[in-house]
């Protein structure tokens, strides 16, 4: 990738510089040139680059100083003074070009290649280190789906909203979903993270008007954790797609046992609604029942305030909760077979978006 971005730099510098030049590798082969035929040459030359300008064999040369070291040197045509000085300017120029380059792709790819576990545990702190990347910070990693395909606008919003390229990234992972790697400060609380989500949503809504999702992962303090952060921000998205339909903002953190029984199997699942109602099936019960069992437990099993909020007779209530528990076997104002029914309603729930498989 270096040598077509020095190409491109080369190309647009040749019209002002009227010396043959461009850049070789360690090897002394030349890479990028303004004279497009001298490519793949190989300049040989026995001085020590000690990254002085020096001259040798009718060229003047300066090595680029970057984070790795020094991988490339310019050379120019002349062994004067003009040369010397097309060497300085060019080997500045070229330095800053490839280290903005490698600031904005290297590290934006190795994250990438971090959550997506496509590099080795082993080889993560050496990277690390190659790029002079940051591994003394917490991180958390915000997954934001649309659901429609991304528009460009969205990735390009992602990147106004985190200016700062050092310590958050965006990244595109594929039609749908772009993950947000954001350094968080220590000691930072979920409803911080959350309330960050909810200025994303807001941004996005306001500009593109576009339907979107936020998964939010664990906060890790480690580079390896990262891939960890980023499953549990693909869960979130997962369980909320099932339990938390109406939310945009979905936490793991959060998710409570909502998360323990989407990783349950199904047929262990299949198997509990049937223990759970060897009465009746839970299918047998209407929709005005569920709406009243649904308001009993927003409201902490309180038969008082349920059915003041229901605007109906205390009686009523009582007389639908016994119809449930004839139907069912559970009385609802006992705390144990509340428990009991609200995971069974979870479970059914689960169940309608995920086949059995046996």
């Amino acid at each position: 990738m270096s040598n077509r971005l020095f190409q491109g730099v080369i190309q647009q510098m040749k019209e002002t510089i009227d010396k043959t030049f461009g850049v070789m590798d360690e090897s002394q082969n030349i890479i990028a040139c303004s004279d497009l035929d001298r490519i793949g040459e190989q300049l040989q030359i026995n001085a020590p680059m000690t990254g002085e300008v020096f001259s040798a064999n009718g060229f003047t040369f300066k090595p680029i100083d970057s984070a790795r070291g020094k991988e490339y040197t310019v050379f120019v045509e002349g062994d004067d003074v003009i040369s010397s000085k097309y060497a300085g300017v060019l080997a500045v120029a070229f330095a800053n070009i490839k280290f903005y380059y490698d600031e904005k792709y290297d590290r934006a790819n190795f994250v990438k290649n971090i959550i997506l576990d496509n590099i080795l545990p082993g080889d993560i702190n050496l990277k690390a280190r190659e790029l002079y990347f940051n591994t003394d910070v917490s991180r958390t990693v915000i997954l934001v789906r649309t659901l429609e395909q991304n528009d460009v606008m969205l990735y390009d919003i992602l990147q106004n909203l985190f200016p700062d390229k050092n310590k958050d990234f965006i990244i595109s992972i594929n039609e749908t979903d772009i993950a947000i790697v954001k350094e968080t400060s220590i000691g930072v609380e979920s409803k911080d993270i959350e309330s960050l989500a909810s200025t994303i949503a807001d941004t996005i809504s306001g500009e593109l008007f576009v339907h979107i999702v936020i998964g939010i992962g664990t906060t890790v303090d480690t580079l390896k954790g990262l891939a960890r952060s980023f499953k549990d921000a693909q869960v979130a998205l997962e369980v909320g797609k099932v339990f938390d339909t109406e939310k945009t903002i979905i936490s793991y953190d959060n998710l409570g046992i909502a998360r323990l029984i989407y990783q349950l199997p199904t047929t262990l699942c299949d198997t509990f609604l049937k223990e759970v109602f060897k009465r009746g099936s839970i299918d047998s019960l209407d929709h005005e029942t569920l709406f009243t069992i649904q308001r009993f437990f927003e409201n902490n099993l309180n038969v008082s305030e349920t059915s003041r909020k229901l605007f109906v007779h205390r009686n009523t209530l009582v007389y639908r909760l016994e119809k449930i528990k004839k139907i069912t076997g559970l009385d609802l104002r006992e705390f144990d077979h509340a428990i009991v029914f609200k995971i069974a309603l979870m479970v059914n729930k689960y169940l309608k978006t995920t086949p059995v498989k046996y």
